[in-house]
Parts: C-alpha cells; structure tokens; sequence
C-alpha cells in the first residue's frame, strides 16, 4: 500500500515534481514548520476555505503570516458577505483536517484564488493532507499544477 499523503499522490498522478516532508515532533505554529523545513516563513503557504454561500466554497493561498483582506475577497467573489469555514466544513469540502488541507488531492472540486505572495517565493511548502507532513515544491510547478486557479492580491496591506 502506498503511503503517500493525498496531495503527493495528486501531484503525482499530474507529473508535478514535489517531495514529502515529515517533521519529527508535532509543530504548533508556521514560524516552527517553516524552521523545521529549513525554510523563512513566507515558504509556507497556507490554504484558506471560506465560504461563498451556502454550499460554495473558495480556497485562497496564502504565503507566510500575511493575512486575507476581507474586503478585497468579498470584492473578488461579490458577495457583501462570506466566513472563514468551520472545521466539519473543511473537512467535508476538502477531505482533509485543519492543519493539514492542500489545494491537491480535494474532495470536491474548488475554486482556488492564489496570492502573488505565494509565487514569490522559488521554493515553497504547502499541507499534504496528513498531520505533521508537508510537500515541498516550487512555486512555478504549484502554478502549473493549478493552472485554473486566479492569481489576485487579496493580503492586508498590498495593493489590489
């Protein structure tokens, strides 16, 4: 049996070159994961659900510590207003937990929304679908792997 984490297994299945990190210990914070995996915090890219409405979902990555601008994704999906997903949702629309979601290897097809930030950087880390391992890959396969998703400015504090 194949022990690779779902979001391996998916960028595998699409010939996107990645490696699976695994941390020793549980980390608790995206400053320890980035040192963990000898990155700067801005490698690690997180992946963010909200919902639309009621049954829709888009997932926003976002690099580092940078924070989603509300106002800029109610404009970008046009909707007054939209929430950050509960966990039973995330789990439901993504098949994966909290801490550990990857926009590869979803349950159900999503609409991603991709921060500039994210492609910034050469070499980034993203959720492998299992707790306490990472994939590692760089920022312009991530691009090509999701070559549907929108590149938008959506951090606090960058221009639109």
């Amino acid at each position: 049996m194949d022990s690779s984490p779902p979001a391996s297994l998916a960028l595998d299945s699409l010939g996107i070159e990645h490696r699976v990190f695994s941390h020793g210990t549980a980390v608790s914070s995206l400053e320890e994961a980035a040192s963990a995996r000898s990155q700067r915090p801005e490698q690690v890219v997180r992946s963010i659900l909200f919902q639309v409405r009621k049954g829709e979902y888009v997932m926003v990555l976002m690099a580092g510590p940078a924070q989603v601008d509300w106002k800029k994704l109610r404009d970008l999906v046009k909707r007054s207003r939209i929430r950050m997903a509960t966990e039973d949702e995330v789990l439901e629309v993504t098949g994966y937990r909290v801490g550990t979601v990857s926009p590869f290897g979803l349950a159900s097809r999503l609409n991603v929304v991709i921060d500039p930030s994210v492609l910034k950087e050469e070499e980034i880390s993203l959720g492998s679908g299992v707790r306490n391992t990472a994939i590692i890959m760089k920022s312009a396969d991530l691009r090509r792997a999701l070559k549907d998703a929108e590149v938008v400015s959506l951090a606090e504090g960058t221009p639109s």
